[in-house]
């Protein structure tokens, strides 16, 4: 046989690999990225339901009748408050203690609502708006003192 009529033909690549179904390392990915997803979405979801239980704590402990009571009872969770969030922050006194719950936002507590807290507890009237005015800046330096625990 003559080389020149051999029935040859043209080399033939195969066929490049198609997208379905991804190589293993793909599937590896996926899983660890969906993974990371479930545990950011659950770590979240367990913040919020902190925050709600502290929120429900500090509502049902501040909703006495009496005044005087809910000021006695607003300063009680502060310094359980300020307990978790620096240890020996609790034995603060006066001034100090209001520096403290001032914090670096430069609330009001040494301005005027701290004040309430710091004797409202012993006077045999306390006015109501003082109160509430107290408790709104009391109830978000509580959550405050308690996201930044420890």
């Amino acid at each position: 046989m003559d080389p020149a009529r051999l029935p040859l033909r043209d080399v033939h690549l195969p066929d490049p690999p198609g997208w379905w179904p991804p190589a293993p390392g793909w599937w590896w990915l996926a899983a660890a990225l969906l993974a990371v997803v479930a545990l950011v979405a659950a770590w979240r979801q367990w913040r919020r339901a902190r925050r709600r239980r502290w929120l429900r704590l500090f509502d049902e402990c501040t909703a006495a009748a009496d005044p005087a009571q809910a000021i006695a009872q607003m300063s009680a969770l502060l310094r359980r408050a300020a307990r978790h969030h620096r240890p020996g922050a609790e034995l603060l006194r006066g001034e100090a203690w209001l520096h403290f719950l001032d914090g670096n936002a430069g609330t009001d507590f040494s301005a005027g609502a701290g004040h309430l807290l710091l004797e409202g507890g012993f006077r045999p009237q306390v006015p109501p708006d003082a109160v509430e005015a107290a408790r709104e800046l009391a109830r978000a330096r509580f959550l405050q003192l308690m996201e930044a625990g420890r």
